[in-house]
């Protein structure tokens, strides 16, 4: 499994308009985090950005998973980039 980091945008008025679908992606993120696929995952402060750090067998194996959750779907997030990470410590 390699590691791969997570650096993405939160649409206009994020926190307001997450909140129908709030439960299905923190349940869906609890399950991935469970199965170590999750290692950390949130909003920067001013709920603008998303970072992540995640395990996956590839980048695109990871890049459809992302695009499964409901934030995706939903125009929650915006823009979603993942780089390879090599975690040197």
């Amino acid at each position: 499994m390699a590691r791969f980091v997570l650096w993405g945008t939160y649409c206009e008025n994020a926190l307001e308009k997450r909140t129908p679908f709030r439960d299905e992606h923190l349940s869906r993120l609890k399950t991935l985090q469970e199965k170590g696929t999750l290692i950390t995952l949130g909003p920067t402060q001013a709920s603008t950005h998303v970072f992540g750090i995640f395990e996956a067998a590839n980048e695109q194996q990871l890049r459809d998973l992302l695009e499964q959750d409901v934030y995706w779907r939903q125009g929650i997030w915006t823009a979603l980039e993942v780089y390879p990470w090599i975690q040197a410590f």
